[in-house]
């Protein structure tokens, strides 16, 4: 079986460096362990599940990002304020009245090693698709075509990848999926991401792409990207959300949402 189109998350750039810098080779990568990551979940004969990994990092990248400490003082003022709404989604800094430079620094004292980490690598590529209209239509063409080539069943999208196809659906209704399955999703976090999304939400609502016949969110209850993890009250048709307990560390990863025993149910039907 290969029903499957994935759409990737943040911090994928080195898969790009890895393969010379192409990204054919990155997707494939990625595409290989998806497979390996996904068949922890669901057991059974070694398959290829995924026709594709639509891949699109280095289209939000110049170089090769720092990571760390380092790196909040080199961010760039939209990825600056990404962070700074971000944090307040977590309610750190929520009085915080400084500058954005201030607030990175006064930051990075409340942040422990798990969330600077991730933020050094969450911001700048959030800010990135969501403030630079060239690089988000140049992302949504890499996921469109993916799925355009495949026609799969299904699309997981997992953290900012569920940011990209959402977007991508809605922009080409002629896609159609029978599931959508959001991984580890940011879509509903408030002042980064959702009041920013293509379509804008209608009365404080975003829905359900047209194309799509069903919609899983599934999100880890300490995701720090899944702000919030039930998109319920942001977005209609979703059909089912789950809160799943991957890791306390681990939070975020797409071997530990692929790996989850929570996608089983889900996928089977698809599965021949």
């Amino acid at each position: 079986m290969a029903g499957i189109v994935g759409v990737h998350g943040i911090g994928k750039y080195n898969y790009y460096v890895a393969a010379g810098n192409s990204a054919t080779g990155a997707a494939e990568a990625m595409r290989l362990k998806w497979d390996r990551y996904l068949h922890a979940a669901l057991g059974g004969e070694s398959r290829d599940y995924f026709s594709e990994v639509a891949y699109f990092s280095h289209l939000l990248h110049d170089g090769q990002p720092e990571q760390g400490p380092q790196a909040f003082a080199a961010l760039p003022a939209p990825a600056q304020q990404v962070l700074v709404d971000w944090a307040r989604n977590l309610n750190v800094g929520e009085r915080f009245t400084g500058a954005l430079k201030m607030f990175t620094g006064w930051l990075l004292t409340r942040l422990d090693s798990r969330s600077a980490a991730f933020a050094s690598l969450f911001a700048p590529e959030v800010a990135a698709y969501l403030t630079d209209p060239a690089r988000r239509v140049r992302c949504q063409e890499a996921v469109r075509d993916a799925i355009r080539k495949h026609s799969p069943r299904v699309v997981i999208a997992h953290s900012l990848g569920s940011v990209v196809a959402y977007e991508t659906l809605w922009a080409n209704p002629d896609l159609e999926v029978e599931l959508l399955l959001t991984l580890g999703s940011p879509l509903g976090m408030r002042n980064v991401v959702f009041e920013r999304l293509l379509p804008a939400p209608i009365n404080g609502l975003g829905r359900r792409p047209t194309g799509v016949k069903r919609w899983v969110n599934i999100a880890d209850k300490d995701d720090i990207a899944a702000i919030p993890a039930d998109l319920h009250g942001s977005f209609t048709g979703v059909d089912v959300e789950e809160q799943v307990n991957l890791d306390w560390i681990d939070f975020h990863t797409a071997e530990k949402y692929l790996g989850c025993p929570a996608l089983d149910p889900h996928l089977r039907p698809f599965l021949p």
